[in-house]
């Protein structure tokens, strides 16, 4: 009798290969996944504190609030924290010749936690 299949014994050896390979790739996707969070976040800071920087060039004061800079056309959207996947939580630090004053003279991310290099995301 001719039987057509695959052994107990070759699928353990398929599924061992498998899962060897998985935990060399899994870990290094989440690292690469990570890092491009980074820079996207770091690209972003950059744009937007240029546009606050354009903004306050040509008014002579800060703007309120980030929406004022969409509004504006200063930028094109909100911009958006890509490590906390959220456009709401950004920290906006006031101008520091008037604390109390409203006005947004740099951002900084909501992030918690240490980034890669491991400087504090509210740092950058």
């Amino acid at each position: 009798m001719n039987r057509e299949g695959f052994t107990l014994i070759e699928l353990i050896v398929v599924m061992a290969i498998i899962a060897t390979l998985l935990t060399i790739a899994v870990p290094r996707y989440i690292a690469s996944v990570d890092r491009s969070k980074e820079a996207a976040l770091r690209q972003t800071l950059t744009v937007t504190r240029e546009a606050i920087d354009k903004y306050h060039e040509d008014t002579g004061r800060y703007p309120e609030n980030l929406e004022q800079l969409v509004v504006r056309r200063y930028l094109r959207k909100a911009p958006f924290d890509p490590v906390t996947d959220s456009a709401a939580t950004w920290v906006l630090v006031p101008p520091p010749e008037q604390p109390g004053a409203p006005g947004v003279f740099d951002v900084k991310s909501g992030a918690p936690g240490p980034a890669i290099d491991g400087t504090a995301f509210n740092q950058w």
